[in-house]
């Protein structure tokens, strides 16, 4: 046989095998990860369209909040541009009032663990309602109640639970 031939033959070999095993990890639907275990993390819950859901917040890309969260620093999240709004509440605010989720979860199409921080502060003399939708919040803005400040702060925060 010749070296041509050979090199044929192990490259084919080769291929073959690689395909096999791309086939086996799409057929069993997973990757090969390596042994599980559990880790302890802190779980928060934000709401989503009325409805509670569960997530983490493993990245953001602020030394400081990293710091803060004791959460990775991540600065190449700040290059992120589109993420959709994640709405956390400053200062005064109702009771049970938790961070909001804009315009997507887990199931819908554009889904990203990704979320851009936006501050929401009460106006001074207004008084702090519930808020569970973000087209409530931004209702409210335009009403003149909040103010909404785009914090320029990319955090990943992925919905682990949906209807929490």
């Amino acid at each position: 046989m010749s070296r041509r031939s050979i090199f044929v033959a192990v490259a084919a070999a080769a291929l073959a095998a690689s395909t096999g095993a791309v086939a086996a990890v799409a057929a069993t639907g997973g990757l090969p990860l390596g042994p599980s275990s559990s880790v302890n993390t802190r779980g928060y819950l934000g709401y989503y369209d009325g409805h509670k859901d569960a997530y983490l917040a493993l990245d953001v890309s602020n030394k400081a909040q990293a710091a803060a969260l004791h959460v990775n620093y991540a600065p190449r999240l700040a290059q992120v541009k589109g993420a959709p709004p994640q709405y956390f509440f400053q200062g005064r605010a109702a009771a049970g009032q938790v961070a909001v989720f804009g315009l997507t979860e887990p199931g819908k199409p554009n889904y990203t663990p990704l979320w851009e921080e936006f501050l929401v502060t009460w106006k001074p003399g207004v008084t702090p309602t519930l808020l569970k939708v973000d087209d409530d919040i931004n209702a409210a803005a335009k009403a003149g109640k909040l103010t909404v400040r785009d914090a320029h702060i990319v955090i990943n925060a992925p919905i682990i639970s949906v209807g929490h």
